[in-house]
């Protein structure tokens, strides 16, 4: 699997979180080929606002936010294992990940986990705005 992580903001902060195994580890999960390419960056707030502002039409920061690439299969394909599977790009707001960390009362390995594995799951076409489907998306961020 090819996994390009990205630190344009609070790489000190994350030193010590095996980012690329938790990578490796959901993608696995997710049936994912080995040929698959993803992408991880970790951003300030206020280049996830503009993102956020720009893509989604929400002057707002947020905590993560998940681009699909174009050559994602439709349901019931799978990806070729012979070519790379360009899965696409997750971006995460590192000071927003520690201030819910206060909030949820949480550690920034549990929030950053979570965040890298609900932006994963964006990227294989799962949802959250359907009841049903946000209990399928929260069942497998908690597995």
């Amino acid at each position: 699997m090819n996994i390009a992580l990205r630190f344009d903001h609070g790489e000190d902060k994350l030193a010590g979180l095996d980012l690329e195994g938790l990578i490796r580890f959901v993608l696995e999960k997710l049936n994912c080929p080995e040929t698959t390419s993803v992408s991880v960056t970790f951003v300030a707030n206020d280049r996830i606002h503009e993102l956020n502002r720009d893509y989604r039409g929400i002057d707002a920061p947020t905590d993560v936010l998940s681009f699909e690439c174009d050559n994602v299969p439709f349901e019931g394909e799978s990806p070729s294992e012979n070519i790379e599977y360009e899965l696409g790009d997750v971006i995460i707001a590192t000071d927003v990940a520690i201030a819910q960390t206060q909030e949820f009362d949480t550690t920034l390995a549990d929030e950053v986990n979570l965040l890298v594995t609900h932006g994963l799951l964006h990227l294989r076409g799962y949802d959250h705005i359907e009841d049903d489907e946000a209990q399928v998306m929260e069942a497998l961020e908690d597995e």
